[in-house]
This record gives C-alpha cells, sequence and structure tokens, in this order.
C-alpha cells in the first residue's frame, strides 16, 4: 500500500519551511502563556494572550473553530484533572493548580501544534514528578525516530521511559490510549496515529518529509478518561492530576528537527546523545 493510500501526507522542503514558521509562531506563544501563568489569571485571559499572540505573527489559531461542535477559542486550557480539550473561560487559576496548555497556529495553509504544562506556584511533589517524566518521555520519543523506522518506534520509546520511571505512590503511571498524537501539515490531524505506547517497528515508515505531533498524556492514577458535559474537556475518571507535553517534529537525513522548539530541538536531542536536523 502506497503513501497516499494511507493518507499520509508528504511534504517538500519548502512546505516544511513554512512548517517551521508556523512552528515558531506556537512556540513563542507557549513561551508567552509561560510567562502569564500565575494564581488569579483566568484561562480566558491566557486565551486572550494567545490569540493576541497568534494573529500579531500573522498566523491563524488552529483550534479556534475546529470540528463540530466547533472548538470556541484559540488554545485549549485544562486544568488539573483534565487531561485535554478544556474550554477557557471564568476559571481562575490558584497556587498549586497545573494547566496544560495545547496551541495551533497556521501560517500559509500550514499547521504547528504543541502543548506544555505549566505549574501555578509551588504543586506538589508528585505533580512535579508527573510533569517532568511526561515532558521528558516526548523528548525519548523524538529521539528515538530515525529516517527508515516506524511510527511506533516512538509510541515505545515513550511508553519505556514513563515505565522506567518510579511512580510516587509505589503505583503505576497511567498513559492515556484513547487519545494520541498525530500526523500534521496542511490540515492540523492528518494520519497516522502516534500512540504514546506499544511494540516498536509497526506503522507508517519514518521518511523525510512526514511531520508529527508526538504528545504524552500521562496520569497520576488510571488511564480512564470521561467526557465532560462542554462535549470538549477531558477529564480523568479518578480525578487524579494529569500532564500534556507535545511537539511538532520531522526528520531530515541529519536527524530530528523540532518544528515547535525555538532552538529546534537541539539542546535535548543533543543531551539525549542523538543527531540535530534542524538548520
Amino acid at each position: 500500500m502506497g503513501w497516499s493510500d494511507r493518507g499520509v501526507e508528504i511534504k517538500t522542503p519548502e512546505q516544511i519551511a513554512v512548517m517551521r514558521t508556523a512552528g515558531l509562531v506556537v512556540g513563542r506563544t507557549l513561551e508567552t502563556l509561560r510567562g502569564a501563568v500565575r494564581p488569579g489569571i483566568t484561562t480566558g485571559e491566557l486565551d486572550a494572550i494567545a490569540e493576541d499572540s497568534i494573529r500579531s505573527a500573522g498566523a491563524v489559531p488552529s483550534f479556534k473553530g475546529y470540528s463540530h461542535p466547533p472548538f470556541p477559542a484559540s488554545i485549549c486550557a485544562s486544568v488539573n484533572d483534565e487531561v485535554v480539550h478544556g474550554i477557557p473561560g471564568d476559571r481562575v487559576l490558584a497556587e498549586g493548580d497545573v494547566i496544560s496548555i495545547d496551541c495551533g497556529a497556521i501560517v500559509d495553509g500550514w499547521h504547528g501544534d504543541a502543548a506544555t504544562t505549566v505549574a501555578v506556584g509551588e504543586v506538589p511533589a508528585d505533580v512535579r514528578e508527573l510533569m517532568r517524566v511526561t515532558e521528558e518521555s516526548l523528548w525519548h520519543g523524538i529521539a528515538a525516530a530515525r529516517l527508515g523506522g516506524r511510527v511506533t518506534d516512538i509510541s515505545h520509546a515513550v511508553e519505556t521511559y514513563v515505565r522506567s520511571q518510579p511512580h510516587p505512590d509505589g503505583g503505576e503511571w497511567g498513559i492515556l490510549e484513547d487519545y494520541v498524537g498525530h500526523g500534521i501539515g496542511s490540515a492540523m490531524h492528518q494520519p497516522p496515529n502516534v500512540p504514546n505506547y506499544g511494540r516498536p517497528g509497526r506503522g507508517p515508515k519514518l521518511v523525510r518529509g512526514l511531520a508529527l505531533a508526538v504528545e504524552p498524556m500521562v496520569v497520576l492514577g488510571d488511564n480512564d478518561t470521561v467526557l465532560l458535559p462542554d462535549d470538549w474537556t477531558v477529564g480523568t475518571a479518578d480525578g487524579r492530576w494529569a500532564a500534556h507535553f507535545e511537539h511538532t517534529f520531522t526528520l531530515t537525513p541529519d536527524g530530528a528537527w523540532v518544528l515547535t522548539a525555538l532552538d529546534g530541538g537541539e539542546q535535548r536531542l543533543r543531551e539525549l546523545g542523538v543527531p540535530f536536523g534542524g538548520s
């Protein structure tokens, strides 16, 4: 079965360059939002900051109006036990909360997508460890990608890292299975899916021009989720807290290039001992 039959979109170097422009808009917006998170700010105020940042850069928010029912905001803002797709609004952040912020931007029809989880002041040690494990698993997943490899090489690396880290309660981290990473390009969500668990060596080949959004979602408790009445927000069924980190990346002959990281991912990839493929 060929690439076109699978619906996997292969980009030209010129199209990847535009995606890098969109990725930088996303990366800079998330950096601005990390600096804006504080006790007393509302998730709606963060959304307004994000939309201004995206539009001021000449881009368009990927999320606003997306899907059915249409998503009403420019970011997803998921607090504490909310995992993903939280709708920004009147909720006031308090000391000790965590907020996962997912952001997308479109430049000339091409998308960038990334997410980060931010502590609001001081948070409990187990939550801080949850955030660290989730973010590190993202980088280990990207670091496992090689031209000629397979999509689930990334999945396996994410899961392997998470499972290797001791849980503060002596139990196991929960890795979401119903929500996964994805291909990205001229649409925000494209084939192939990129799960955060599973055996390596499966799925489409990793080839030049393929762009993927890798996004581990890890929880302190069980990985069962519930959809809240707004038909968007996904929360944990047991009420335990969650973290979510995401980057869009591609592979070049020189290595991985993280399109939504301000430095292209160079520092973290070199720390993990893998080649950096950006420019």
